[in-house]
């Protein structure tokens, strides 16, 4: 994988309150890839990179941040809605 790239303090923020409120997202990522699964924590390895932790199905997995493109949450009253986190792009 590539080298990491950390995201933007303001849209982490974005990712904490998905996992504070425990929103079901729709995750985009990168590649093309699109996820439905809950957000749990974020997690930082040794070697500073960042992930997301998600829940799929009572099974955990990581979601390296720079690998998101966009996450939407699914709950009607969230408290933001799709938010766009990969580089070089506008937010929101």
């Amino acid at each position: 994988m590539t080298r990491y790239q950390p995201l933007n303090c303001d849209l982490y923020d974005y990712l904490e309150i998905a996992c504070l409120r425990g929103y079901q997202l729709d995750i985009e990522l990168i590649d093309g890839q699109r996820l439905m699964a809950k957000a749990v924590t974020t997690r930082t390895s040794s070697d500073k990179e960042e992930f997301l932790v998600i829940e799929q199905q009572a099974a955990q997995q990581e979601i390296r941040l720079d690998q998101l493109l966009a996450i939407t949450p699914q709950e009607t009253n969230a408290e933001f809605g799709r938010v766009v986190l990969a580089e070089g792009v506008c937010a929101i």
